[in-house]
């Protein structure tokens, strides 16, 4: 018996940042690495995002899209030539797609030492509830 072959067409679609917007800064643009942690109440994200602060860091949430924006400066001490460098200079863009399950009145957000923490409260229909069980 013959074996049937068949082909799948896979499409590769753009990522976000380029379909919805053209860049006018002449730099790269990274994505940054994020770690996700979930508790009953809430959801926190960790965003690497060496050289920002909070001068130079936007969160945006529109239609249920939640995009970090960060244009890290970067300051060369004087007189000196960079000979080695192990990471490039760039800004960093990330978007996550939220469900229903967020509070979006309450979100927090605060950056230290390049690290962005944000803090997505779950909404009260989200949170996990105990239900008591009674005998019979």
């Amino acid at each position: 018996m013959a074996e049937e072959t068949k082909t799948i067409e896979v499409k590769q679609e753009a990522p976000l940042a380029e379909q919805q917007t053209e860049r006018i800064r002449d730099r790269r643009v990274y994505t940054p690495r994020t770690d996700i942690y979930e508790t009953s109440n809430e959801l926190v994200l960790v965003v690497d995002l060496p050289g920002a602060d909070e001068k130079n860091v936007d969160v945006v949430l529109e239609k249920n899209v939640l995009t970090i924006n960060a244009m890290p400066t970067f300051e060369r001490p004087e007189g000196f030539t960079l000979a080695y460098a192990e990471y490039g200079e760039g800004d960093f863009k990330r978007s996550f797609a939220l469900s229903d399950e967020v509070d979006r009145e309450h979100i927090e957000a605060k950056v230290k030492n390049g690290v962005l923490y944000l803090r997505l409260p779950k909404a009260g229909a989200a949170k996990p509830t105990k239900i008591d069980v009674k005998a019979g």
